[in-house]
């Protein structure tokens, strides 16, 4: 049960007029976000503790309706629309892109994860431009926000997909030479670079992913809370904080509605 007041006209804390059963119907807020997406959040190996923004945001959106959080990353884009449009989770975090605008409803943008292309340092590709040219290939996780992106913007380079986007494959993939450049956001990136040597990074960027939340279709109650609450979220400066917290390169607070 909600263990906050359910009354016509109720108001909580900086999210307007509180509805019953919403956003947590079953008396907990079960959240999903990308498991292999560390500027959404991450999953410690070992103990299974999950951390990063999507984490954040999931456990104070509880708090302020008085019920529990249970926040899980799953593998993949087609994970989190799926739980989300079967009502095994009540929200999801998960990066706007008009395809997928039709099978879940998103909120408003609470962060911007730029991305860019990994390529080897001898690699004569010295900008994003440089990449989108006749032969060139471009490994980028299957269906992820950037894959959509591209398949819609490239003129010239041939896009090669990396089925569930796992960077230890993305590595061999440029390692054998198999692509001359592999497309992502900066965090994982850089982290790939933190691990073995011989890549860098572009500096400038081809997307700024836009991170937001999404519902099931026809949720509108739930929906508006949450846009609410990010509101609020923006302005307190919590999204700004998970941001630090969780040490993201290249993601900033998205600008208000």
């Amino acid at each position: 049960m909600l263990r906050i007041a359910a009354l016509s006209g109720a108001m909580l804390w900086g999210m307007g007029p509180v509805l019953a059963g919403e956003p947590a119907p079953t008396g907990t807020l079960r959240a999903v976000f990308l498991a292999g997406n560390p500027v959404q959040g991450r999953v410690d190996a070992k103990s299974g503790a999950v951390s990063g923004p999507a984490a954040d945001l999931a456990r104070e959106l509880a708090r302020r309706h008085g019920v529990a959080a249970a926040i899980a990353g799953v593998p993949g884009v087609r994970a989190v629309i799926d739980r989300v449009k079967a009502d095994t989770a009540d929200i999801g975090f998960l990066a706007f892109d008009p395809e997928r605008a039709a099978e879940v409803d998103f909120s408003q943008v609470y962060s911007l994860a730029h991305n860019t292309y990994l390529v080897p340092d001898d690699s004569p590709i010295r900008s994003v431009g440089d990449a989108d040219r006749a032969g060139y290939r471009i490994g980028v996780g299957q269906g992820d926000a950037a894959d959509l992106h591209l398949k819609r913007t490239l003129k010239n380079a041939q896009l090669v997909p990396n089925p569930g986007g796992a960077m230890d494959a993305a590595l061999q993939m440029l390692a054998g030479g198999d692509i001359e450049a592999y497309a992502a956001n900066r965090q994982r990136l850089a982290e790939a670079i933190d691990r073995i040597g011989g890549l860098r990074l572009l500096p400038d960027n081809f997307l700024a992913v836009q991170q937001a939340i999404v519902v099931s279709k026809g949720r509108a109650e739930r929906l508006a809370i949450v846009n609410a609450f990010l509101d609020d979220a923006r302005k307190s400066g919590l999204i700004r904080d998970a941001i630090a917290r969780a040490k993201l390169h290249g993601v900033d607070v998205a600008p208000g509605r």
